[in-house]
């Protein structure tokens, strides 16, 4: 028997009689094997699909793929340590969970509709970021924004207990954040206690607050309107991962860090499903991200290991400003005011008030008619060639010629940036010079005090400076004279919001002359086709 016969197996071994014979029982020792070797990997194949895990994961997929919007957890049912059983095998130490994402979509008003009741207070819980150095002071402009009922809920996190009577029942609940020494620091510019402030989220969503859709983080320093927080909110879809805010107003900063983060100072908005990702992945991740400088930077890292991208909302301000805001509070985006910080760091918003007076008056206007505060109109005097923009909330600036929106939707320049610096290109926003010459700048109008008259709003401004800027316009810009010189008060007439934050839009203002020393604008949302051209509102 030659090699090639005792090579074969007994099965197909058989004397060799001719070449061809041998060739057709190889041919079939070769079919019996494939076909052998294809029953083996089709049963183990077979085996796999249908195990219990593999079988848990299929119905999974099912499920997340026939409702694209959801993930596969419910974010309202949690356990004490805020994560379900059945979810643990999701997540793996050390790294981010391997789930399909679907867009962070704004829902629309049928959704909104579908959706129970909506969006309420009591479904967002605050995260608040404080020092127990500046506790003392701070808590005050917490006061100012903070509802002492039921509907509210949050925590004050400082790094030490502070005494029992710099706190009472107005203000937020104080809870000490945990020791964060353990974690690597290596930032040679920044503060350790970045990390303290990054886990804020973690810490809160621990508590196992039930009925939770938002988790949203702020400073000590930051004031907030909550009932444009919620409005804002209401339309996104709680069930997704969404990190909404806003970035800086400096370039330097955004350069800096980045142009697609949040800053925790203005304010940011996670979602329950994005933040009970993090509470799985955070404490490694921050291991990770040691160089890093404070806390927004680490959070927004984090979220970006989850692939989550940042979903921009104007009316969260970080204010990384210094001196006066009045360009910016002037030419507010067409968008509901939500968040301001660093309320120590410039001039006092009303003049004549102490900053602290101020901001009372500022939160006072704010609470009486959310939507439509620091919203803007624009309206104009053919007669007299005078241009009014309006600012509800805040001030009422008249403009001694013409002058086109395209100009006055931008920031006049009255700040400079958190690092000093004083230029146009240093802002990622438009802005625009001051005026140089007093003959062009507008007469200002502040407001002294609200009331409401059943739906509407009743704002009375007093002109400011009147007797040097007047005193000035005689002399410099003869034979013209200032604008309204017999005017003392403007009286603005707001009128309610529906469904504005949907679709934002400038609003609408028409001059009434009450008498020679008092002029009265009504301010309301425009109807469709009540805004006229530029040239038929200036008659030219």
């Amino acid at each position: 028997m030659d090699s090639s016969s005792s090579s074969t197996s007994p099965l197909c071994r058989s004397p060799p009689r001719n070449r061809s014979r041998r060739w057709r029982q190889s041919r079939t020792c070769t079919a019996v094997v494939v076909v052998a070797a294809l029953v083996i990997t089709t049963t183990a194949w077979l085996s796999l699909v249908f195990s219990g895990t593999t079988a848990r994961c299929w119905h999974r997929f099912q499920n997340w793929e026939g409702s694209p919007h959801k993930l596969p957890w419910k974010p309202q049912s949690q356990n004490p340590n805020g994560i379900e059983e059945e979810d643990k095998d999701l997540f793996l130490e050390g790294t981010a969970p391997s789930l399909p994402l679907g867009r962070n979509r704004s829902l629309s008003e049928d959704e909104r509709r579908r959706d129970g009741a909506g969006l309420a207070l009591n479904h967002i819980v605050f995260g608040i970021a404080g020092s127990s150095q500046l506790w003392k002071r701070r808590k005050e402009f917490i006061r100012l924004w903070w509802r002492n009922n039921s509907s509210m809920r949050g925590h004050v996190w400082l790094e030490e207990q502070v005494d029992d009577k710099e706190w009472d029942e107005s203000l937020p609940r104080i809870m000490i954040s945990e020791d964060t020494s353990r974690f690597w620091y290596t930032n040679p510019t920044g503060h350790p206690s970045g990390l303290r402030i990054a886990r804020i989220v973690l810490e809160t969503f621990r508590l196992g607050l039930s009925d939770v859709r938002w988790f949203v983080l702020g400073d000590d320093d930051t004031i907030f309107s909550v009932d444009n927080l919620v409005d804002v909110l209401s339309k996104y879809d709680y069930n997704e991962m969404v990190y909404i805010g806003s970035p800086s107003e400096s370039h330097s900063a955004n350069t800096y860090f980045s142009h697609n983060m949040a800053y925790g100072g203005g304010g940011i908005a996670i979602s329950y499903p994005l933040a009970k990702a993090l509470y799985s992945v955070l404490d490694d991740c921050l291991e990770r991200y040691h160089r890093l400088h404070g806390s927004d930077d680490r959070l927004h890292a984090c979220i970006s290991e989850l692939g989550v991208p940042l979903s921009r909302e104007h009316g969260f301000h970080q204010w990384d400003i210094r001196g006066s805001a009045h360009g910016l509070l002037s030419a507010h985006p067409i968008a509901p005011f939500v968040s301001i910080h660093h309320v120590e760091a410039v001039e006092p918003i009303y003049p004549g008030l102490s900053s602290l007076e101020s901001l009372k008056l500022f939160t006072k206007v704010m609470k009486v008619d959310p939507m439509s505060f620091l919203q803007r109109s624009i309206c104009y005097d053919r007669v007299r060639r005078l241009t009014f923009s309006v600012s509800l909330g805040y001030a009422i600036q008249v403009f001694p010629s013409i002058v086109q929106p395209q100009i006055l939707e931008r920031s006049e320049m009255t700040y400079s940036a958190w690092n000093k610096i004083h230029n146009l290109d240093e802002f990622d926003l438009d802005t625009r010079d001051p005026s140089k010459s007093v003959c062009k700048s507008p007469v200002l109008f502040f407001l002294e005090d609200v009331e409401r008259q059943g739906n509407n709003t009743l704002g009375t401004y007093v002109r400011a400076g009147r007797l040097k800027d007047d005193f000035k316009r005689k002399v410099l810009c003869f034979p013209r004279s200032a604008p309204l010189p017999h005017v003392g008060r403007i009286q603005a007439l707001g009128y309610p919001l529906k469904n504005w934050h949907l679709s934002p839009r400038r609003l609408c203002c028409k001059l009434n002359q009450t008498s020679d020393e008092l002029l009265t604008i009504s301010v309301r949302q425009c109807g469709k086709g009540s805004f006229g051209s530029f040239a038929d509102s200036v008659g030219i």
